[in-house]
């Protein structure tokens, strides 16, 4: 892959955006809704499950990605504030069920005890069930001031994005390639576009198409979306080897211990990070024709590639 010219200008639009300032106005809003969205009724052994790992810490990169292309599409973070919501009921059922025993079996995330060691294997399953039920319920009951069919489209798009089609094939193509020496970069490349990139893309996408955004702003968002969902995974995988427990939150090297093949098995770490900034690179360049309306987005792929947890 190679860096467009327009890449590099795009570098340069995020030079004076202070990313530390603005998530810190972002996450505060995302935490209080998120806080408010599960009270704690009958029966609580439930709805505790599923505050213990929605409120569970973490960087909140999906609500935030959705509240930016928002806003850059003219739109309000009150306006999208349900559906980042949802994102991360969907995207903290992904890691409930991931962590299973079943799955990736893991004891620890976000350096906490994994749900169902706290729970147990049954209630971590319906936890996540209900996580995912919970979050379309949330986007079509929060929303106000969004037409109709903006909104069916935000749920049309999600179910797309969890399903078969997005997350779940890429999680099972996942599981039928462990153990295999000859996993194929093609294979590789299905595995994350759908386990990672699939919500990754609906988050940055669902915030624009609330707003209204034109179908040439929703092509480069899709790009840039589908980019740094990719550069995500990457990243992701070398932090799996040179990473510690305690950066991670999580188990370190559960990759090589499940026998995965992961891109730097494939590259290399160097070349991995490489690259991982060459498609940050391209992202950002979706967005050189919005100027200084883009320094978020800007910004939050610069993150995905320099982040250390």
């Amino acid at each position: 892959m190679s860096t467009p010219d327009c890449a590099m200008a795009a570098v340069s639009t995020v030079t004076e955006f202070d990313l530390n300032g603005y998530l810190a106005e972002r996450k505060p809003l995302i935490e209080a809704a998120l806080e408010a969205s599960i009270p704690l009724t009958y029966p609580e052994v439930i709805y505790e499950s599923m505050r213990y790992s929605l409120l569970g810490g973490g960087k909140r990169l999906r609500p935030i990605l959705c509240l930016a292309s928002c806003e850059l599409a003219g739109g309000t973070a009150t306006m999208a504030l349900p559906t980042a919501c949802a994102l991360e009921m969907v995207h903290t059922m992904s890691l409930i069920h991931d962590d299973l025993p079943a799955m990736d079996n893991d004891d620890f995330r976000r350096g906490r005890p994994t749900n169902h060691k706290i729970y147990g294997d049954d209630i971590a399953i319906l936890s996540g069930d209900a996580l995912l039920a919970y979050a379309f319920e949330y986007v079509a009951r929060k929303t106000q001031g969004v037409p109709a069919d903006r909104l069916l489209e935000i749920l049309a798009r999600l179910g797309h994005a969890v399903a078969a089609t997005g997350l779940v094939g890429g999680q099972v193509v996942d599981l039928c390639s462990e153990g295999k020496t000859d996993v194929s970069l093609e294979t590789l490349h299905f595995i994350h576009t759908h386990k990672t990139g699939a919500l990754l893309e609906i988050s940055v996408v669902s915030g624009a198409i609330l707003a209204g955004a034109p179908p040439e702003m929703i092509d480069h968002l899709t790009r840039y979306a589908k980019n740094i969902g990719l550069a995500f995974q990457i990243i992701d995988d070398v932090l799996d080897i040179t990473a510690t427990a305690d950066q991670l939150g999580k188990t370190a090297g559960k990759d090589l211990q499940a026998q995965k093949v992961t891109f730097p098995s494939i590259w290399g770490i160097e070349e991995s990070r490489r690259q991982a900034h060459v498609l940050i690179d391209e992202a950002k360049a979706q967005l050189v024709s919005y100027g200084p309306a883009g320094r978020p987005l800007s910004a939050l792929a610069d993150f995905v590639v320099s982040r250390t947890h």
